[in-house]
């Protein structure tokens, strides 16, 4: 394998990896561009991260739902607003707990975004028949012998807003913290998912070829480890790329893909990639393509290269004709996106609850969406099946035992057929076939990763869903 730094002067020239060569060469490490400005872009894809600090990790531990509510804790309030209770670019700490649980609401006003359009017709309607009694549902928290209810899990998961379809009708409403039904949420990982069905659907139409190499669509990744992997392998997470997403070190790639999608002026000292396509260029291959799934975020935005080369369009255009247009969402949508524009499509979706939820009912049913068939029902069914568990089983997600993923999605093949679009501190879009349910949730647990939250969040959903089959029964 080619030295790393090599590789990466391929477009933008030597990028010293250490901090005390970084200082021989009068640059700063690439983590503290403009003031680490950029670490949104990190935490916004980042599977794994904790938060970096003792000092909030104490917090996190100390500050309940209640307690860190952003309307109690004033962020922002005021003409100005006093200077302790200021969030916003450029300083760095908005992705911190407890200010994230107001940033997450508010990602339009800190970082540069497009619109994700919904045109000018008429919203759809979402048919309404709340059950009360979901509330007092309980279950047990993996792990415990203890036991919860479902309103208990909402505050224990620091829940923004959950909404519950069953049968296509709004079952369970709910909203707290920085968001009610107007406002838009960072769905972080869930976008990918977004992403992969756009791609999907391209496949299903004939447009995109899985089998194919990428760099047949993309002749700039030839050189870099994308050249050699499929199509499929890049949507499924299985090509084998040398980039470490390690967020507790700062020389680490991550670091240097976040400056790089920084969309503000880089410093004149600056010698990195300046936007995704130019740091998508450098990634080296470690390992061979196809044998493992090993979640990096760099693959989605690669994905999104290739649709925009095959079709013209870029991803956030197929996502407003596809998707928002046919829909007929309630809201336009925001996609952060670097200095040229292009979309941060690993994580940069920003939108409405009752959107995503129409999203993932829209899957439940096959594509079809009041009458229409929006998205293939091909392109649903590769989806819904879920990748190779076998590929999956070393990746070490505890709490997905037996799972997938493929096409962007996490597939549990549990005995409800369920799969879910995942992001950190709590997004999903969870879609139960056999219950004939759809959950969409945001939240801003204080903790990234997944493996935190799992365990008061899939026994509730499930619990809601044998319930709804009860119901039926």
């Amino acid at each position: 394998m080619k030295n790393k730094v090599s590789a990466f002067s391929r477009p933008w020239g030597s990028l010293p990896r250490s901090t005390e060569a970084l200082r021989r060469s009068g640059r700063e490490p690439f983590g503290r561009v403009s003031s680490l400005k950029t670490l949104y872009l990190a935490a916004a894809f980042a599977p794994l991260m904790l938060i970096a600090t003792t000092g909030q990790l104490a917090m996190a531990e100390t500050l309940d739902a209640t307690a860190s509510d952003p309307n109690n804790m004033a962020w922002m309030v005021g003409f100005p607003p006093s200077a302790d209770k200021v969030i916003a670019y450029p300083s760095s700490n908005y992705f911190s707990f407890p200010r994230l649980r107001w940033t997450f609401c508010h990602f339009r006003e800190l970082q540069a975004t497009r619109r994700v359009g919904r045109g000018l017709g008429p919203r759809s309607v979402l048919p309404k028949a709340l059950d009360a009694n979901i509330d007092a549902l309980t279950f047990s928290p993996l792990g415990s012998d203890d036991t919860m209810t479902w309103r208990e899990s909402l505050d224990a998961n620091y829940t923004d807003g959950i909404l519950v379809m069953h049968q296509g009708q709004v079952v369970y409403e709910y909203y707290s913290g920085c968001l009610d039904a107007e406002g838009r949420h960072g769905a972080m990982s869930v976008t990918k998912s977004f992403v992969g069905t756009v791609a999907e659907i391209l496949i299903a139409e004939g447009v995109l070829d899985d089998a194919k190499l990428v760099s047949h669509y993309v002749p700039e990744l030839s050189d870099s480890a994308f050249g050699s992997a499929t199509v499929r392998q890049v949507m499924d997470m299985t090509a084998a790329l040398d980039f470490n997403e390690n967020y507790a070190d700062l020389e680490s790639d991550i670091w240097q893909y976040a400056a790089a999608g920084d969309p503000t002026p880089k410093p004149d000292s600056y010698t990195g990639p300046r936007n995704f396509y130019e740091f998508l260029q450098g990634v080296e291959q470690k390992g061979v393509h196809g044998e493992a799934f090993i979640y990096k975020s760099i693959n989605t935005d690669a994905l999104a290269w290739a649709i925009a080369r095959a079709t013209g369009k870029d991803f956030i255009d197929h996502l407003s004709e596809r998707i928002w247009k046919p829909l007929g969402m309630d809201q336009e949508a925001d996609m952060m996106v670097d200095s040229l524009g292009a979309p941060f499509s690993a994580g940069g979706l920003n939108l409405s609850l009752r959107d995503a939820a129409r999203f993932g009912q829209t899957l439940l049913q096959n594509g079809e969406w009041q009458g229409e068939q929006v998205i293939p029902a091909a392109a649903v069914a590769s989806i819904s099946g879920g990748g190779d568990p076998a590929k999956f089983s070393g990746a070490g997600y505890t709490t997905l035992p037996g799972g997938s993923y493929r096409s962007q999605w996490w597939a549990l093949h549990n005995e409800n057929g369920a799969y879910s679009a995942r992001g950190i501190h709590g997004q999903a879009i969870y879609i139960d076939p056999a219950a004939e349910m759809v959950i969409a949730r945001f939240a801003t647990f204080p903790i990234s990763f997944n493996a935190a939250i799992d365990p008061t969040s899939l026994p509730a959903y499930q619990v809601v869903a044998d319930y709804l089959v009860s119901k039926v029964d």
